[in-house]
């Protein structure tokens, strides 16, 4: 028996690293009625056999922020706590062996830059220097983080534990949680064998246990275990202390130092699932059977790289399952489906290197309603209804992790799990030669073959001009140039409704939705911050009705803001399955339009921003005069069982060509049009983004964030957006790229393409500098740095195309 406390006000369930941080950074936050439960032994679930490399660089400035402040704890843990951590800085060598590779890390290397970490490049010499063991005959080159280093997993686990303790929270070993239990949709407390604790917040942290024991009251969690092998040699002759970590992604291999010997393992592109049919009772401080038949895949290539390997003992093949996600980015933040239950889980063999970071989060997730700063890529709220699906969720995890080392190419499309989710002009769009793409389980148009002659629908991929490059410019020109008709039914909806639905999204909303019946707007929705926590159009189609669309990507988080912040009698109800979405756009559309159409659709008939029911086809459509891709045309939003009927009456009229969305994001980046999760988002506000135009500043009314906007406008912001573009059409943008004024490092891109009405690449950044305004900005010279090369740019406030023709100077 324990001596249990009856109440908490928070319960962190998982002693693993990621518990343990959450537990010592609720200490740190003041939250010392907090109670940790593990099940067993702290790190007997999975912590206790993780590699523990300690890697920064991640594809998100923020994501690699929080990885960077794991190393700035794990630096001076030991020192607050008193306990060893087996923390080493010993830096971090990435190998590239071609040239696809070599682009990728050059390209790393600027992202580093980017976001303010010392990367360098090294020829394969000055690699070798660093790692004398290893063979450096196929290498072109390496990247080296210098403060990238190793941890022993148990080690820091138990000193974080230990400042838990400290600053007061309890820690129970032995003690499973059989129970979360929640009545009438509230957290209660949890059920132990020891007895009850209640509280009000419950922090789920249970590793690869987490799936079940969410699921249990509700909370989808995507995860799954998998089966991960790597190898502990005998001692080696030449391998120090300070050997690098090293990671070899083209031989699918990582290596790190370990009392002299080697720990090296790696990610094989035909992994296998462990417990399919669930974990077995009573499984802690358990590895499995090693596989030396799988494993061998590795031995030529590593013997390869490093030849003593061949003659080394072996000390043991560890064989230890993890938990792993569909995207391969690990899992965040509160539950959408049950307030006050968080989830910190999936953290794909890199749980080492996140968590301190993933720990410090999620503390200040609980302990103040919010994240420290945007963490969208790992936000439990990406997923969505077909993430329920645990067959769906291993077969796509599976193909993640196949994927952990290989080449990362720009816009690649995982390829398991599909098709899933189908509109019903799919077998249509098919045949029409469309490549599609996936999102939230969404098959989507990425572009169009012309199947006609001999065009493949087949994506081929490059960190050059992609394979599908003169298709898209195709479709480009078409919506330029005449009209377009894009698939857009993934589009998520929702409907709210009632009485109080106009006063209540009118408060949530920065723009003025509370309009006449038929008003379409075009608004954000802020945090108490001025953050842009959605990006979204909004028709009202009642004088008690709202019909709300947003990006497909977004379905699960904008419903969940919206329906956590408004407040009386109103529900909101999700129907995106029920309505299909044709986009007409193009400067012809409204001609297109009309052969099917006897409704007046002229501009004084139907205005910008307005919204109808209209008679296409024959069928009942709502029309929103709206558009993302800076032309005239509308979304036709429909009842699913009519958009074959109203598709082919558009496409038989003639003078209407397919599109899809790598068109959409060509014809945006042009029209400036920002993209929520790169160019704006929680930590950027309308006022820095440029979209102050479409917030009620001038109105009197108050809405959520209308405070932190005024100040800024009356007391300046530390970073702009702004448009890039290089003269040379050659260049390739994919955002991150580093933004230079005057040589002096100013920002990075948050989203790049190319603009095939101009010919020139684009790039939207925020130039950042305390007191930016637009004097600072257009005074100064620009570069950009891609894969490490610094090329001229120029800078630009407005949109780098204008609809009527007359384009502004790119």
């Amino acid at each position: 028996m324990v001596d249990l406390p009856t109440t908490a006000r928070a319960v962190i369930i998982g002693g693993g690293i990621i518990g343990c941080s959450t537990a010592y950074h609720m200490g740190k936050l003041g939250w010392t009625d907090t109670v940790l439960l593990e099940r067993k032994k702290l790190t007997s679930g999975t912590t206790f056999h993780a590699a523990g490399l300690v890697g920064q660089l991640r594809t998100s400035a923020n994501i690699t922020q929080l990885l960077g402040y794991s190393v700035e704890l794990y630096k001076r843990l030991e020192a607050e706590t008193g306990l060893q951590t087996g923390w080493k800085m010993n830096g971090g060598l990435r190998l590239a062996c071609n040239e696809a590779r070599w682009t990728e890390v050059k390209r790393q290397a600027t992202t580093a830059k980017s976001f303010g970490l010392e990367m360098h490049l090294l020829t394969p010499q000055e690699a070798q220097d660093l790692w004398p063991l290893m063979t450096i005959d196929d290498l072109i080159g390496a990247a080296y983080l210098p403060t990238d280093g190793q941890a022993n997993p148990s080690d820091i686990t138990q000193s974080l534990a230990k400042g838990a303790r400290m600053a007061g929270v309890k820690i129970f070993e032995d003690t499973p949680v059989t129970r979360v239990i929640v009545e009438d949709g509230r957290i209660r407390g949890v059920e132990t064998p020891f007895g009850v604790i209640e509280c009000e917040k419950v922090i789920c942290c249970a590793g690869q246990w987490t799936r079940v024991l969410a699921g249990s009251v509700g909370v989808n969690v995507p995860l799954v275990s998998v089966e991960h092998q790597y190898m502990i040699t005998e001692r080696i002759e030449g391998v120090t202390p300070g050997l690098p970590t090293l990671r070899d992604p083209d031989r699918l291999t990582y290596w790190k130092e370990d009392v002299g010997g080697l720990v090296w393992g790696g990610y094989e592109p035909n992994p296998k699932p462990w417990a399919v049919k669930g974990i077995p009772e009573g499984f802690h401080f358990d590895l499995l059977t090693s596989d030396f038949d799988h494993y061998s895949q590795f031995m030529e290539d590593a013997i390869a790289r490093v030849p003593a390997l061949a003659t080394a003992g072996v000390k043991q093949l560890l064989n230890g399952p993890e938990s792993f996600t569909p995207d391969g980015n690990f899992i965040l933040g509160e539950a959408p489906e049950l307030r006050n239950f968080y989830v910190g889980a999936g953290f794909n063999a890199f749980g080492i290197a996140s968590g301190g970071g993933a720990g410090m989060a999620l503390a200040e997730w609980v302990a103040k309603g919010e994240a420290p700063y945007d963490l969208w890529p790992v936000d439990i709220r990406r997923f969505g209804k077909v993430h329920q699906s645990t067959d769906w969720v291993r077969t796509r995890t599976l193909e993640a992790y196949g994927k952990h080392y290989t080449i990362a190419w720009p816009s690649e499309e995982m390829q398991s799990a599909r098709p899933t989710r189908r509109s019903a002009l799919y077998g249509h769009l098919q045949a029409a030669g469309a490549c599609f793409g996936e999102k939230l389980g969404w098959e989507r148009p990425n572009w169009f073959a012309d199947l006609s002659v001999g065009e493949k629908a087949v994506d081929v991929y490059s960190y050059q001009r992609p394979g599908w490059w003169d298709q898209v410019r195709r479709e480009h020109l078409a919506c330029r140039e005449g009209a377009v008709l894009i698939d857009q039914s993934s589009f998520a909806k929702f409907v709210l409704k009632g009485p109080d639905a106009a006063k209540a999204l009118n408060y949530i909303a920065a723009g003025n939705v509370d309009r006449a019946v038929g008003s379409l707007t075009y608004t954000q929705m802020l945090n108490a911050r001025g953050g842009i926590e959605a990006d979204l159009t909004v028709a009202r189609t009642a004088w008690d009705e709202f019909y709300i669309v947003t990006g497909t990507g977004f379905a699960t988080h904008d419903f969940d803001w919206i329906s956590r912040n408004v407040t009386g009698n109103c529900q909101l109800v999700d129907v995106t399955s029920g309505s299909a979405v044709l986009s007409l756009m193009g400067p012809e559309a409204r001609n297109v339009l009309a052969l099917v159409c006897p409704d007046d659709l002229s501009n004084e008939g139907f205005k910008f921003g307005t919204a109808r029911r209209i008679s296409v086809a024959g069928c009942s459509v709502l029309a929103l005069r709206v558009t993302y891709v800076g032309e005239l045309g509308w979304e036709l939003h429909m009842p699913t069982d009519v958009a074959v009927t109203v598709y082919e009456a558009l496409m038989e009229g003639g003078g209407v060509v397919n599109a899809g969305y790598r068109a959409i994001e060509t014809l945006r980046l042009e029209k400036g049009y920002r993209a929520w999760g790169a160019d704006i988002g929680p930590d950027h506000t309308p006022v820095e983004a440029g979209l102050t135009w479409a917030c009620k500043m001038k109105s009197g009314v108050d809405f959520l964030g209308r405070a932190a906007l005024a100040a800024q406008l009356s007391g300046g912001v530390k970073k702009r957006l702004a448009a890039f573009t290089v003269d040379d059409p050659s260049v390739i943008l994919l955002g991150r790229e580093t933004i230079y004024r005057n040589g002096e490092r100013v920002g990075w891109l948050s989203s790049g393409g190319f603009g095939h009405t101009i010919n020139k690449p684009i790039g939207y950044g925020y130039v950042r500098r305390e007191g930016v305004d637009e004097a600072f900005m257009t005074s100064g010279s620009y570069e950009l740095e891609v894969a490490s090369e610094r090329v001229a740019a120029r800078l630009h406030l407005g949109a780098l195309y204008d609809p009527t023709g007359a384009r502004i100077k790119a």
